[in-house]
C-alpha cells in the first residue's frame, strides 16, 4: 500500500509570505533600476559619445547625453517608486531607438560580434519588457507613489 506525504506546514519560509513579497518588489526595481543609473551616467563620457558617432548615431553630442539623463532618471524614478509609470515610459523610449540604432546585429558579418550584439538587443528587448511591466502595474510595494496620497476622481 502506497503512502501520500503532505508537505510540512512548519516551514518558515514561503515565497508567498507577507514579510518576504514586500521586499521583493522593492530588491527587484533595485536590480532593475541599477543598470539604467550606472549606464546613463556612462552617456556622458566622450568615449560612450564618440562610439555612439562610430556607430551613426546623429548628433551624438546632443543625444547621447539626452540619452543618458532619459536613462538616470527613469532609473532614479523606478528604484524610488517615484512617479515609476513615468520612469518606465522614459526607459522605454530610451531602448527603442537605443537598441535599434547600437544594437543592430543584422549587419554585422564578423560571427563573434554578430552573436556579441544579439546578445545585447536580446537584453534589450528583456529590459524593455521589464519597463513595459512596471508602466502597466506600477512600482509595488516600498515605493513613494504609494505613500503618496490618492486623488480622486469625480
Amino acid at each position: 500500500m502506497a503512502t501520500v506525504s503532505t508537505p510540512s506546514t512548519q516551514t518558515t519560509f514561503h515565497l508567498r509570505d507577507a514579510k518576504v513579497k514586500i521586499w521583493a518588489i522593492p530588491l527587484g526595481r533595485f536590480c532593475y533600476s541599477l543598470l539604467f543609473i550606472a549606464a546613463g551616467l556612462n552617456h556622458f563620457s566622450p568615449g560612450t559619445i564618440d562610439y555612439a558617432a562610430q556607430q551613426g548615431v546623429p548628433m551624438a553630442n546632443i543625444l547621447v547625453p539626452f540619452s543618458g539623463l532619459m536613462a538616470v532618471v527613469g532609473g532614479l524614478s523606478i528604484l524610488l517608486g517615484y512617479y515609476a509609470r513615468v520612469g518606465a515610459g522614459l526607459i522605454i523610449l530610451f531602448l527603442i531607438p537605443v537598441t535599434y540604432s547600437m544594437h543592430h546585429f543584422w549587419t554585422i558579418t564578423d560571427p563573434a560580434m554578430y552573436q556579441m550584439q544579439m546578445v545585447q538587443f536580446m537584453k534589450n528587448l528583456a529590459l524593455l519588457g521589464g519597463a513595459v511591466l512596471i508602466a502597466f502595474y506600477g512600482a509595488g510595494s516600498k515605493s513613494i507613489d504609494l505613500m503618496r496620497p490618492k486623488k480622486n476622481v469625480t
